[in-house]
């Protein structure tokens, strides 16, 4: 039986809409039997941890304050991330957190701003993440140099990192991998007009490569133009498989292994 996991998503949108049970249906008959909801802002956190009280087997969480949410006042939110970790149900990693240069305001100086407040956020959750020797969930976009500066900084294992929906180039996925780090892909390594996230994929290889859908964002191919979800990431495997040229049970079988290992998940029976 082939088994995907798909190691980023967002649940609270389905949940809030009522979607939830039928989201989780449609994923168990794709053979997507396990999940990991991402935290973003204090919103999510509770969420999260009830959905893997709820469904212990299908659903791990993180919790983390993601550069696009991070506002004055975001210290007193970040204070409160290491108490899940002492939750009898704790997080899988601490994230997603990390730099966000696209989504900045307009005006400059408000953009300046925002870039220190969010450099401020992320050094915060990184010594948090230090810390408690964790997984971390690193959201990166037009920001590559600065967030690995900040990573090599935080004097954290590498190996510990993982660059969720990895848009960058093959030179910039080989600096991570050199130093022990990994990446994730999305549904974005199935479009046309993405020959460079392709091409870092194949530059990664299989030993450390993760799937994800960022459901309900970034739907891949054949699904493009509706909401993600979970079971899509069943597409994702099929199509980065047949760029290996592997055989799909062996390959979502060793993509499997390598979600677990990470994130230190337990093996459904």
């Amino acid at each position: 039986m082939i088994e995907w996991i798909d190691s980023h998503c967002h649940l609270d949108g389905f949940l809030k809409k009522g979607e939830l049970v039928s989201v989780l249906q449609k994923a168990e008959e794709s053979g997507v039997h396990q999940m990991i909801a991402i935290g973003t802002e204090p919103y999510d956190w509770d969420i999260n941890h009830d959905l893997k009280l709820e469904f212990p087997s299908r659903i791990d969480y993180t919790v983390g304050m993601h550069p696009c949410y991070v506002k004055p006042g975001w210290h007193k939110l970040v204070d409160k991330l290491k108490a899940y970790f002492h939750k009898a149900q704790k997080p899988v990693a601490l994230g997603e957190i990390g730099l966000d240069y696209y989504h900045l305001p307009i005006d400059q100086s408000e953009a300046e701003a925002h870039k220190m407040e969010q450099h401020d956020a992320f050094e915060a959750q990184l010594a948090i993440a230090r810390e408690l020797d964790c997984p971390v969930v690193i959201h990166s976009r037009d920001a590559f140099e600065q967030t690995l500066h900040m990573i090599d900084n935080s004097e954290i294992n590498w190996t510990k990192i993982v660059v969720h929906c990895f848009s960058y180039s093959s030179e910039q996925i080989k600096q991570i991998i050199k130093r022990g780090g990994r990446a994730s892909f999305t549904g974005i390594v199935t479009y046309k007009n993405a020959p460079n996230v392709k091409k870092a994929l194949i530059e990664q290889g299989v030993d450390r490569l993760m799937i994800e859908t960022d459901s309900p964002y970034l739907s891949p191919e054949p699904h493009r133009g509706k909401s993600n979800q979970p079971a899509y990431v069943a597409d994702i495997g099929l199509k980065c498989a047949a760029y290996f040229g592997l055989e799909v049970e062996t390959f979502a079988q060793k993509l499997a292994e390598n979600t677990r290992s990470f994130f230190g998940l337990d093996k459904l029976n």
